[in-house]
């Protein structure tokens, strides 16, 4: 059954997995909260996008790896590039600007290429600048990195996903480059007390 019975009490003999629990000491105002809230749909919205865009990329170059000739790895790609803009355009064209935002942040977390770099490499640099400079009349830059260590907003997606990945909200894909959340953590706590002082 899981237990013994000592002295007539009831002991497990397994620890029990409680959930987490966040204890915060402070005001936090409800505009905040609000924002906080959007950023966190936005993030389960787009990650998925993110993490599949990471898959699909070492299966493409573990696809063009095994191939010999510049023409049979083009019309690789080019059943790659017909494949997905037929199963996820649609699906991208309903993004919002802000979700747009996110989801190039988060390909570059996951795959540890800006998407500028990634059309860069896998099309043309002439395709990337106009790609970005069209993202731009949207007010999106492709060139945009995931940088939980300067920018707020990428700490707060970092806690979003922790919290997200340990509560199955989302399924966990190992960033590219690994970011230890303690110590993100610490650094911006350490950042917001220096700030107060």
């Amino acid at each position: 059954m899981g237990y013994f019975i000592k002295d007539k009490d009831t002991i497990f003999k397994d620890t029990i997995q409680l959930d987490e629990i966040v204890i915060f000491k402070g005001k936090v105002d409800v505009e905040s909260q609000k924002q906080f809230t959007l950023l966190k749909n936005r993030v389960y919205r787009t990650y998925p996008y993110a993490k599949l865009a990471s898959e699909r990329l070492t299966a493409l170059n573990r696809g063009m790896a095994s191939l010999k000739t510049n023409k049979e790895k083009k019309k690789y790609f080019k059943i790659v590039e017909d494949y997905l803009n037929n199963e996820f355009e649609a699906q991208l064209k309903k993004l919002s600007r802000k979700q747009g935002q996110i989801l190039i942040k988060l390909i570059h977390r996951q795959t540890g290429i800006t998407t500028y770099d990634l059309v860069k490499s896998l099309k043309s640099g002439w395709t990337a600048f106009w790609s970005n400079t069209t993202a731009r009349m949207f007010d999106l830059n492709l060139k945009t990195q995931y940088l939980p260590y300067q920018v707020n907003e990428d700490y707060l997606i970092e806690t979003i996903l922790v919290r997200a990945f340990e509560s199955n909200r989302l399924i966990n894909q190992p960033p590219a480059k690994p970011v230890n959340y303690d110590d993100l953590n610490d650094f911006w706590i350490n950042k917001a007390v220096k700030s107060n002082n």
